[in-house]
């Protein structure tokens, strides 16, 4: 059993940058690969990236490739999203998500646990 809770979600000008932070209890975290996700009004949930369970191989949506960043620290239980060059389009929900497992689920549906998600709002 996972949970997860999202932190460092704001407002901030396009262009800018913000550090999504994923804390996890439990005392497995290690097993778990993570992905985070983003939820925008009118529109389907997407998978950003992720992280395998090692955090030795991360996976980027093109949409967010080479300005978004993931990692992790198995010892602190915790993942991060860094957000650089920061866009309004990049405006959503953003939501961390656990699955057991050696690769890197890209779907919604392979996740078994999820955070509480936090607001990213960009301006223009």
């Amino acid at each position: 059993q996972v949970q997860l809770v999202e932190s460092g979600g704001g407002l901030v000008q396009a262009g800018g940058s913000l550090r999504l932070s994923c804390a996890a209890s439990g005392r497995t975290f290690s097993i778990y690969a993570m992905g985070w996700f983003r939820l925008a009004p009118g529109k389907e949930r997407e998978f950003v990236g992720g992280i395998n369970r090692s955090g030795t191989s991360t996976y980027y949506a093109d949409s967010v490739k080479g300005r978004f960043s993931i990692s992790r620290e198995n010892g602190k239980k915790m993942g991060y999203l860094q957000m650089n060059s920061l866009k309004p389009e990049d405006t959503a929900v953003y939501y961390c998500a656990a699955k057991a497992a050696v690769n890197i689920p890209t779907r919604a549906i392979e996740y078994e646990y999820w955070g509480q998600g936090t607001q990213v709002t960009v301006s223009s």
